[in-house]
């Protein structure tokens, strides 16, 4: 048996809010974008969340995003990145993702965030869950500022590229790798492991976890990464549970603990 992953989308799965835009505020303080952009941002982002999945709309949303950063400098976005990441993403973690996250590192898998935010952005994050492996979008450089190029886009079917990139260097075997995500943009990500759930679904989404049988999970508590750790246990991941697809359950471990649990209380 080769080794496993755990693969989380980051918005709205284990941040309550998007990454991208969280940044938008200090952005428009430090003159990198008008209260234009912001605006433009926001709706790039809304349609990409609702039609994610068509590849016209990610491609537009790549595009728009590209040119707006060209020209930034690149030590510039970090600093205001770890400037403002206490504040802006600290607050907004799913306690119950941290839980799961923590199960998943316990049991020896993996943690990976694959996340269409950039890399300046979703790395920090990752480091401030104790998560080192990311995949996220790529800017080209050039003498230390965005050309306004996209290297690589985290989105879509372009996430599964990512993660079998790390099925060839690390032998992951995709049938005993989990998936979390919110979004129907992510169902190749979802479909490509042997344990996919949803996560917040969006109306699309949830209806495709409940006719394929996946687990559907609702993390609700947002809540400071220090505070969770001072006042452990957070939220059980138990908890999370909202509903079980069909058979989906057997054979997975922290899912039998839910069923014990349950019954313990009927």
């Amino acid at each position: 048996m080769g080794r496993s992953a755990a693969f989380f989308d980051l918005d709205k799965t284990v941040i309550a809010k998007s990454s991208a835009l969280a940044f938008g505020r200090p952005f428009y303080r430090d003159g990198l974008i008008t209260r234009r952009d912001v605006v433009k941002s926001a709706y790039a982002q809304l349609m990409f969340r609702l039609g994610g999945t068509d590849e016209q709309t990610m491609a537009r949303t790549r595009d728009y995003l590209a040119q707006l950063c060209k020209g930034w400098s690149v030590e510039q976005v970090s600093q205001i990145v770890t400037e403002t990441l206490h504040e802006l993403i600290h607050p907004y973690v799913y306690a119950e993702a941290t839980a799961l996250i923590a199960e998943h590192q316990a049991a020896g898998r993996d943690v990976v965030l694959v996340s269409a935010s950039g890399d300046e952005m979703v790395r920090p994050i990752g480091e401030l869950l104790g998560v080192t492996d990311v995949i996220a979008t790529r800017m080209e450089i050039v003498d230390g500022r965005y050309s306004g190029q996209v290297e690589f886009y985290a989105a879509g079917p372009a996430k599964v590229e990512g993660v079998n990139l790390l099925v060839e260097e690390r032998g992951y075997d995709l049938s005993e790798c989990y998936a979390y995500s919110d979004s129907s943009s992510d169902l190749p990500l979802l479909e490509c492991v042997g344990h996919p759930s949803a996560v917040n679904p969006s109306r699309a989404l949830r209806r495709t976890a409940i006719e394929r049988g996946w687990p559907v999970l609702e993390f609700r508590h947002p809540i400071a990464i220090g505070r969770r750790l001072r006042t452990q246990p957070a939220v059980p991941v138990a908890a999370a549970a909202l509903s079980l697809g069909v058979g989906v359950a057997i054979g997975v471990a922290w899912y039998g603990r839910i069923r014990k649990a349950r019954a313990a209380t009927a």
